[in-house]
């Protein structure tokens, strides 16, 4: 319902609730009743305060000595009530019961008080009622029927001054305001239970300086002499840890000393570290070319080792029925003409490899001495008329090329001695060596090396066998050696 109420706080219209509407006296008796009493203790000073309190003089001194220390500033429980809360003070001359005389304030009234909560405002307001009072009082009584609406209205106004009175807010408020309160006052409740806890605080040592008063003289003079003691134990701890950490910061310095010196002694072994492992470096690559240069002249040198030396020097092979030494036919047959000029160079081959052969066995010939000269070799006699054979020929049908051609024949037979000399050195060393022609006089084989009087296809077939016999002792000779 409207009533006409504003909030005292935020100043907005007000709707009272149904319960504060149909507001019964016992009801209103029972809201009174939970409300604070007002203390005759809030009238008291701050002396009057602590000389209630049951405590010696003394500690009320370092009481008060406190109090000055925090500049003057009382608890606000210890505070006493500004003119404004003394006059919210109820008196029980003035407040009556809900059934004796009230005032009723109209709505202009009501909507003229000032918004400010501070005791000025207050007493303002307060004047303001008592001159509206009296002039109700002046003005002629005029009786009419009191409504059941205006006697529910007057016991809210009632109520509302009644609760002005006991508390430091003015009322009525709003919901909204009365959240703001609430949460204020939450906050005032914290305050005040800090306070309280450090009044307990403040209680527990005062028992405790009470308790230390009560102690008998000589148990106080055990208690300083014992205070004394470990005062002097605890100075001589203190002395004891100055000059530890004197010999510590000694130690300290000494040992930034050796940092410095070790610091010093680390840079140089890096220098040192750095230059080996350069030098380290430079001759792990020198050694890896050296490792290949070597590596690869191992190669080499096993490649030459083996290669046979002689083998290329000397390449004996055939050529169909010709047997050949370095790419030359060494005979004749029928059919197939031969230049005396490659088969004179090919025995100029021929005896330089015997020669050859000779000097690596290390063989001295009987008879016979080797002259290798190309395709006009010889063959000299060194015992008796010392002859020299002449070891090529020609194909001349003249008579002094007949008379050459049987030097030729010589020479052919001494090269066949000279040869089998050779043979008979190699199976001295080694037995196993089988010669699969043996050499008598003129003949190799079966086949006789004369080429006078001869056919072509024998001579030439003698000729193959010489050349065996050379690669045989050739691939010993160099085996050998090997």
């Amino acid at each position: 319902m409207s009533s006409g109420y504003i909030c005292q706080k935020c100043k907005q219209p007000l709707q009272l609730d149904a319960s504060l509407a149909d507001l019964t006296p016992s009801s209103y008796d029972l809201l009174t009743s939970t409300l604070a009493a007002p203390s005759s203790r809030l009238n008291l000073t701050e002396d009057e305060k602590l000389n209630q309190v049951p405590a010696p003089a003394n500690v009320k001194n370092t009481w008060k000595r406190a109090s000055k220390l925090q500049n003057g500033v009382a608890s606000p429980s210890d505070t006493p009530l500004s003119p404004r809360a003394m006059s919210k003070q109820p008196q029980r001359s003035l407040i009556s019961a809900p059934n004796e005389s009230f005032v009723f304030l109209q709505d202009s009234v009501v909507q003229k008080i000032p918004s400010t909560t501070t005791s000025s405002g207050r007493t303002r307001r307060m004047t303001t009622n008592s001159v509206t009072n009296k002039r109700y009082s002046k003005s002629p009584q005029v009786t009419s029927p009191i409504s059941p609406s205006s006697h529910k209205l007057k016991s809210a106004n009632k109520l509302f001054s009644l609760l002005s009175s006991r508390t430091e807010i003015d009322h009525p408020l709003c919901t909204e305001c009365t959240d703001s309160l609430l949460r204020t006052l939450s906050e005032q409740l914290k305050d005040t239970m800090r306070e309280r806890d450090g009044y307990l605080a403040f209680e527990k040592e005062l028992k405790k300086e009470r308790q230390r008063e009560e102690e008998p003289a000589d148990e106080v003079e055990r208690r300083i002499e014992r205070l004394k003691e470990e005062e002097r134990l605890a100075i001589e701890d203190l002395l004891e840890a100055q000059t530890e950490k004197e010999q510590l910061d000694e130690e300290l310095k000494a040992l930034e000393l050796e940092e410095k010196e070790l610091e010093e002694e680390e840079s140089e072994f890096w220098i040192a570290h750095n230059t080996h492992m350069l030098t380290a470096a430079e001759q792990a690559a020198q050694l890896a070319s050296l490792r290949a240069a070597y590596t690869h002249d191992a190669l080499v040198l096993e490649k030459l080792e083996r290669t046979n030396v002689y083998n290329d020097a000397f390449c004996i092979g055939h050529d169909g029925v010709f047997g050949t030494i370095n790419g030359l036919r060494l005979g004749r047959v029928s059919g197939v003409h031969v230049e005396w000029a490659e088969i004179n160079a090919a025995w100029g081959q021929a005896l330089l490899l015997l020669y050859t052969i000779a000097r690596k066995l290390e063989l001295t010939l009987e008879n016979y001495r080797l002259v290798p000269m190309g395709s006009f070799s010889r063959i000299e006699k060194i015992n008796g008329d010392k002859s020299s054979y002449e070891l090529y020929g020609s194909g001349d049908l003249h008579l002094g090329r007949l008379l050459h051609n049987r030097r030729f024949d010589f020479a052919m037979v001494a090269f066949l001695d000279c040869l089998r000399q050779a043979m008979e050195c190699v199976k001295s060393q080694d037995h196993s060596v089988d010669f699969p022609h043996q050499v008598v006089k003129d003949k190799i084989g079966d086949v006789s090396i004369k080429l006078q009087f001869g056919v072509d296809e024998s001579w030439t077939r003698a000729l193959r066998h010489v050349l065996l016999a050379l690669k045989l002792l050739l691939k010993w000779t160099t085996s050998a050696a090997a």
